[in-house]
């Protein structure tokens, strides 16, 4: 018996490394396209760069809020609800619940794309460039709520490489469109910079196109499998159409509120940044547009790119928890969470940590030398803030795949309220730090309560957590250190020859210490153990690659 729970628990583990690879690498790619094209878009843009960067985040973020609302939480919720009819073998449960859920979907885009195009000029904070680039968002809401559903319906067969192959496909198709957009209104017809930054947001429609029609070849390519899982399900249990229904809407809510935690977080920064600011300073619009678009946008671009990590581990966690919690193996489930937790910190802490060892040449790379100085400094802040943000996105998942929905939200409200409180003070006399500031402490108040809540109703294997993080948080400040002397090293020696500010320069810069940093790291883990808790046998092999015993 306890061979065969351990069979299962290895089962487990191995489902979640595959997953969270899967939707690693698709996430981090994305994350990357999503980023590196800022550097030809921002040549392109010249003057009107920063202008038309924060534009484009005062829009993203209206947007973000809007799309949240239209997805309605209903992808999740179907992975959840699937996942846990499939553990009882009622694979057809879960086709009818993704019928509903399309329904539902489709709905919802609807709706909320012609709120936002309709609703535009009255959320536009008093700056009318910011309606035509809602107009061009509106139209990608009638499609990534259905192609985010589809998805969701793969991760409740625990299949996320359709799901990460899409999100690439996706990102990659939205990149192409804007470069090629920009490059010709900007540089070939010497337009507009605001039709510009419009048609670089419309890329958004043209990416769900190109996800949704990957997701239906993949669907087209295991229809079989999936007939054959429906044809063999037990069918002892009967749901009404109406139960599908609730059930859907009643896991959705909680995941419509969570799932935007951090967007909400940046509209109450968008909302409160220059209003504030006006009171405490004297600076122009164009300015407090600037450091707007400093840490609001440019920076947030970047770490999203270390979180996306946790939407990774999140995304693969939800289904597997509620299998477990289906199968009321308490014990399972205390080392699921144990397990997540450990890989969250193995790659969020050194990747938030590496980040700001690196953010003056990355800085440089991606937004030039203008105001650079500052630039690397939010940016340096905003990477240690994505660690309770990472933190947050990955525990509120855990929370609802362990149906815990109303306890995660009432935790989140908790933070969002503290953030409310302290952002005045923040902003006034912080300025651009300001906001990242309330926005670390508010989620870091969420992030406890839900911890110490997911102690107290399911435990943690806490001898190897506490060990794990004890080693994971040593090895990270040794190789902040090694990269951060080899940044300096590097742009010393760069400084003999040539400027070590321009960009190529700092793609030098940055490579090295990412090299140097990421074998240390690598390194200390493999020597000490501790990576074998988070990638298994696969640590031997690696361990064997670089000669290390």
């Amino acid at each position: 018996m306890i061979d065969n729970n351990q069979s299962h628990s290895d089962n487990s583990r191995e489902q979640m490394l595959s997953g969270s690879a899967w939707m690693t690498a698709g996430s981090i790619l994305s994350r990357f396209l999503g980023a590196v094209y800022i550097i030809p878009w921002g040549i392109w843009f010249g003057d009107y760069f920063f202008r038309g960067n924060a534009l484009y985040g005062l829009g993203y973020n209206i947007y973000s809020f809007f799309l949240t609302a239209a997805i309605a939480g209903i992808p999740s919720a179907i992975a959840k609800q699937v996942a846990h009819y499939n553990a009882l073998n009622e694979y057809s449960i879960g086709v009818q619940l993704y019928k509903r859920g399309l329904v539902l979907a489709i709905g919802t885009g609807v709706i909320c794309a012609a709120a936002l195009y309709f609703g535009a000029p009255l959320i536009d904070g008093g700056n009318a460039n910011v309606v035509p680039v809602l107009h061009s968002l509106a139209w990608a809401i009638l499609i990534i709520p259905t192609m985010s559903l589809t998805r969701g319906y793969f991760q409740g067969y625990q299949q996320m490489a359709p799901s990460a192959i899409s999100q690439f496909v996706e990102q990659l198709a939205r990149v192409a469109y804007m470069l090629i957009t920009a490059f010709l209104i900007m540089r070939v017809f010497n337009g507009n910079w605001v039709t510009a930054v419009s048609q670089s947001t419309f890329a958004a429609f043209i990416g769900a196109v190109a996800g949704l029609l990957t997701l239906v070849w993949y669907y087209a390519s295991r229809r079989d499998t999936f007939r054959s899982l429906v044809l063999n399900s037990s069918n002892k249990v009967h749901v009404e159409p109406r139960t599908l229904y609730h059930e859907i809407i009643t896991q959705a809510v909680p995941f419509i509120i969570l799932g935007a935690g951090i967007t909400i977080f940046m509209l109450i920064d968008q909302f409160t940044f220059f209003k504030i600011m006006r009171m405490a300073t004297n600076y122009s619009n164009d300015m407090l547009s600037d450091l707007y678009a400093m840490f609001a946008v440019n920076s947030n671009k970047l770490i999203m790119i270390t979180i996306s990590l946790s939407s990774a581990l999140a995304i693969t966690a939800v289904p597997m928890l509620s299998v477990a919690l289906t199968n009321g193996d308490k014990k399972e489930i205390a080392k699921q969470n144990s397990s997540i937790m450990v890989l969250f910190m193995f790659v969020m802490i050194p990747a938030a940590l590496g980040m700001a060892a690196i953010a003056g040449p990355l800085n440089r790379l991606f937004y030039g030398v203008n105001e650079e100085a500052l630039g690397a400094n939010i940016l340096t802040f905003s990477s240690m803030i994505s660690i309770p943000m990472g933190m947050f996105v990955v525990i509120s998942a855990v929370m609802q795949g362990l149906s815990q929905n109303r306890r995660a939200v009432k935790f989140f409200a908790v933070g969002t309220l503290i953030k409310f409180i302290i952002q005045w003070p923040c902003v006034y006399y912080l300025g651009a730090f300001g906001p990242l500031l309330s926005t670390a402490i508010g989620l870091t108040i969420s992030d406890w309560l839900i911890i110490r809540s997911l102690n107290r109703q399911f435990g943690f294997e806490r001898k190897n957590l506490n060990w794990a993080f004890r080693k994971i948080g040593l090895y990270s400040l040794f190789m902040y250190v090694v990269t951060l002397a080899a940044v300096y090293g590097v742009n010393y020696l760069v400084g003999l020859v040539s400027t070590p500010f321009g960009r190529i320069a700092s793609l030098v810069v940055t490579v090295i210490g990412v090299a140097f940093g990421g074998y240390v790291y690598a390194y200390f883990c493999l020597k000490s153990r501790v990576a074998d808790m988070v990638l298994g046998p696969r640590s031997a092999r690696f361990r064997q690659l670089l000669r290390i015993k």
